[in-house]
């Protein structure tokens, strides 16, 4: 029973696993790599679901087993993506602390960044649109800590560039 408690656990970490990486192509028009993913993760769940239901009116260390693979499942998908699925970010940083040589160490460390001048009556603000890769986001945001502890920050993912910086 252990056994099967623990094939029922792994194999829905797999699945699960699966399933996040494939939305994730899904939203990145990669619909080959979906389509291939949407195979396998289904078999698997038809299996292990199949086996889980016959014998689970006969323990209930079953759908525990099943539930903990789908969570740590998400978990771990949830990481995979973060790690291994490329994709680019636009941070829009609103500072009235960040000062124009900021502005050109933001450029020189490589990250395409564009500098707006906002007004208002009460104070003078600049709003930096920054693209970057996901994998430099971490170390651009402790740059910008550096410069400007105080900055409102919005970040979202960017699904489509053309020319500019990143040719």
């Amino acid at each position: 029973m252990l056994l099967f408690c623990l094939k029922i656990f792994f194999a829905r970490i797999i699945d699960v696993s699966l399933n996040t990486v494939r939305t994730i192509f899904v939203i990145k028009n990669k619909s080959i790599y979906a389509t291939i993913i949407a195979f396998i993760e289904v078999m698997i769940w038809f299996v292990v679901a199949k086996e889980a239901l016959i014998d689970a009116p006969n323990s209930f260390i079953i759908p525990i087993a099943y539930s903990g693979g789908y969570a740590t499942g998400t978990l771990i998908g949830s990481f995979i993506a973060d790690k291994f699925i490329d994709g680019y970010l636009t941070v829009q940083v609103i500072s009235s602390k960040i000062t124009l040589n900021n502005f050109e160490t933001i450029k020189n460390k490589g990250y395409a960044v564009t500098k707006i001048q906002l007004d208002n009556e009460n104070n003078r603000k600049k709003m930096f649109f920054i693209e970057t890769k996901k994998t430099k986001y971490n170390n651009l945001i402790k740059l910008i800590k550096k410069f400007d502890s105080t900055s409102f920050i919005i970040v979202n993912e960017t699904k489509h560039i053309e020319n500019g910086f990143f040719k």
